[in-house]
């Protein structure tokens, strides 16, 4: 983010949540990546800095605050690091504000503290292997039977898919009544016919723990449905916004940090006895990033505020999602160009954002759902 939007409060959280990476994470970050998976304890640290969930009430060990920018600078961090393997962004933008809004005070006694501490892992479970962004027609069931639901179906591509303890799991509770019969449910690590499937290989973000899951007449309290029965459908559209801008701020930080290691690698690069930066065609291609990396910056920023405000609005942060992913997508292309063939090794950090960066037009809703949602808002 840019510094004009920030308070003194705000810098002191962005150099603590700086050091913690550069000490805690990024020394083990090629072994996870290795490993396909990071060490929980990981977690626990992070709670303990206050990185997680800061919006929670302090009585749950949150901060109390609702300002997106703190859940930004965390996400802009671990871009900075190119620390890709904790699920934190996910618990910090897309779990939290399920849990906050539609847990029961019960509920919150039972988990919220450890959601905090990072004692608990969360996960959503929405993706099937039939079904992508077409949310109704999910075929996972939750047949409600007596003071249980019995949860049949499976999920893939499950970002924190091992290493979650609660998982939020989209159902159908109602089969018969589409978007109107679906629900989400509150599956417990250990219960019986809840398992794991594989550990995935993914080009990219590859310390991130992304799996399959499988469920098998599992008995799920009534007590452990999230919200009200039926609703699902509505908490999933209305919770999006979020999820889609925090997508944003991640593609426009990984576009910033691209363009400066590029920068420092023409300087550096000697081509027909001159740096590589003095040639009109690189100088041109920088400026082009520059300009839109600078654009994008602004209107991110603009969101982020407006998320404050409860002003950001579904097609607002379709736009930001997809023109910044998309944008990413473009500048690391031309970022790896730049470096020739070092830019092929994975070596080179631009390797990586080039890998990272391609999912990113894909998961919380594809490019093309971001112009249909665009276009529907334009009444055409």
């Amino acid at each position: 983010m840019r510094d004009n939007i920030l308070t003194e409060e705000h810098q002191l959280f962005k150099e603590s949540v700086n050091a913690f990476l550069a000490k805690e994470a990024v020394p083990h970050n090629e072994k996870w990546e290795k490993a396909g998976i990071v060490d929980r304890s990981i977690w626990t640290k992070a709670g303990e800095l206050g990185m997680l969930c800061m919006d929670m009430p302090e009585q749950y060990g949150g901060m109390g605050i609702k300002d997106f920018r703190y859940n930004a600078l965390v996400t802009e961090a671990m871009v900075k690091h190119q620390v890709a393997g904790p699920g934190f962004v996910l618990q910090n933008d897309v779990m939290a504000p399920y849990f906050e809004t539609y847990f029961t005070d019960a509920q919150k006694d039972k988990w919220l503290a450890g959601i905090v501490s990072g004692e608990i892992i969360t996960a959503i479970a929405m993706t099937e292997p039939d079904t992508g962004s077409d949310l109704a027609g999910i075929r996972s069931t939750a047949i409600k039977q007596g003071d249980h639901y019995v949860l049949n179906g499976s999920k893939t591509y499950i970002t924190n898919g091992i290493l979650s303890d609660l998982v939020v799991v989209v159902a159908k509770t109602d089969p018969a009544a589409g978007h109107k019969g679906v629900s989400l449910l509150l599956v417990e690590r250990g219960m019986e016919g809840f398992e794991r499937g594989k550990n995935l290989d993914k080009i990219g973000l590859k310390a991130q723990d992304t799996a399959e899951l499988f469920f098998e007449n599992v008995k799920v309290p009534v007590e452990n449905i999230l919200g009200e029965e039926g609703r699902g459908f509505y908490y999933l559209m209305h919770n999006l916004p979020q999820e889609r801008l925090s997508i944003a701020v991640g593609a426009v930080a990984a576009a910033e940090q691209a363009l400066a290691l590029t920068i420092d690698f023409v300087k550096e690069r000697i081509v027909f006895g001159k740096p590589l930066s003095k040639f009109q065609n690189t100088r041109f291609k920088l400026a082009e990033m520059k300009t839109e990396i600078t654009i994008a910056r602004s209107f991110v920023d603009e969101c982020i505020l407006e998320l404050n405000e409860g002003k950001l609005s579904n097609e607002k942060a379709s736009m930001a999602k997809y023109w910044t992913t998309e944008m990413n997508g473009k500048v690391v292309d031309q970022c790896l160009q730049l470096h020739g063939g070092a830019g092929y090794m994975s070596d080179y950090p631009i390797a990586k954002f080039y890998t990272n960066a391609r999912v990113s037009r894909i998961f919380g809703g594809t490019t093309e759902i971001m112009k249909e949602i665009i276009s529907k808002s334009m009444l055409l």
